[in-house]
């Protein structure tokens, strides 16, 4: 499992897909509450950007902006208010924003979340768990905590996450597919949880997948597929995939 989470860099960038001419597309990997490395990553993203002022260009956000790090309130503000200028955002949901509203609907899912690093997100918005985890007063006291801190307008946000996104030869999702399964009749749970079933097929999926959600230390490029989470909250490399064309490159914190 360490293997899994920490380190197969597999070969390199050779490969079929591209993007639309004309276009240029950031995908950003798993946040986490590192607020501090958004912002690096937004300035260097504004700057390769503004260098290209005749392309059409989108950021991606592939999900998990919550949890671990300390500044999840802190992130959703950012991607809310300051996205690089002249991106168009996409913003796809993740399992961590999945467990959040869990919680929210139903306080008996808090331990599962805390175990997640929900608690970190608490924090983030004021609320601190005033007793023990698996007390019942706890948890009602901090989904109630949490219900009344959340802005109305990060609620809309958590709730209108994009499952996928596609453009040209690549798709994007939080976790990966279910293999075999075409992509409309995908389960939303697979999209952002399922691990090793997708990250061990070698099935061609039609495009290639960028995805975060499986730390890798570095950026693991597969014939079918593509990992971009390179463990931010704990190694402070938050990265970005830019595609254009056919060219694959790399702008990290």
């Amino acid at each position: 499992m360490l293997g899994r989470l920490f380190g197969r860099k597999g070969p390199g960038p050779e490969h079929d897909a591209r993007v639309p001419e004309g276009v240029r597309v950031y995908a950003v990997g798993d946040i986490h509450g590192r607020a501090d490395l958004l912002r690096g990553l937004h300035d260097l993203i504004a700057d390769d950007a503004a260098a290209a002022p005749g392309l059409e260009k989108a950021i991606v956000y592939l999900g998990d902006y919550v949890d671990r790090g300390l500044e999840s309130r802190g992130v959703i503000d950012l991607l809310l208010d300051s996205t690089p200028p002249g991106v168009a955002p996409v913003y796809l949901g993740g399992n961590h924003e999945d467990a959040l509203l869990s919680f929210l609907d139903d306080f008996a899912n808090g331990p599962a979340w805390v175990q997640l690093g929900g608690d970190a997100t608490l924090y983030s918005y004021g609320v601190a768990l005033s007793g023990r985890l698996g007390e019942q007063k706890t948890l009602i006291d901090a989904q109630l905590g949490l219900r009344q801190n959340l802005p109305e307008r990060h609620l809309a946000f958590l709730r209108g996450l994009k499952p996928y996104h596609e453009v040209g030869g690549y798709l994007f999702v939080h976790a990966g597919l279910r293999p075999g399964v075409p992509i409309d009749k995908q389960e939303p749970e697979d999209l952002k949880w399922i691990r090793d079933e997708f990250l061990d097929s070698t099935v061609d999926h039609g495009r290639v997948v960028v995805h975060g959600h499986s730390i890798s230390l570095e950026v693991e490029y597969r014939p079918n597929r593509v990992c971009i989470d390179t463990g931010a909250y704990a190694t402070g490399v938050l990265t970005c995939l830019v595609l254009e064309g056919a060219e694959r490159r790399l702008l990290q914190t």
